[in-house]
């Protein structure tokens, strides 16, 4: 498996932004063809009550690296990236890389 974790940072009006996420930029990126899965966290604070240094990441993955390219290559996925600027007020972090079981296999 190939992913893409993508970092929000904390908007400016997060009413707005959860909004603009789950109406806009959740169906966009439902149309990328190829991915394997995806999941969405918001983020809360840890547990002595500290505030996390991002407000959301979202995990997407395909089974290669070239699935994952095309899937970010795709029309949608081109509708999904430039949707990003219209509401990720808070700043935006692309990480790609590929994913290791480390509970059922050796890590490298």
């Amino acid at each position: 498996m190939y992913k893409a974790t993508v970092l929000y940072g904390h908007p400016d009006d997060p009413e707005a932004f959860d909004r603009h996420y789950r109406d806009v930029h959740i169906p966009l990126a439902r149309r990328m063809p190829g991915l394997a899965g995806w999941t969405i966290t918001w983020l809360r604070p840890d547990f002595d009550g500290n505030a996390p240094e991002h407000y959301l990441i979202a995990e997407l993955w395909a089974d290669t690296r070239e699935q994952l390219q095309a899937a970010f290559d795709s029309e949608a996925g081109r509708a999904a990236a430039d949707d990003v600027e219209k509401f990720a007020t808070g700043g935006v972090t692309f990480l790609f890389g590929p994913v290791t079981d480390v509970l059922n296999a050796e890590v490298v």
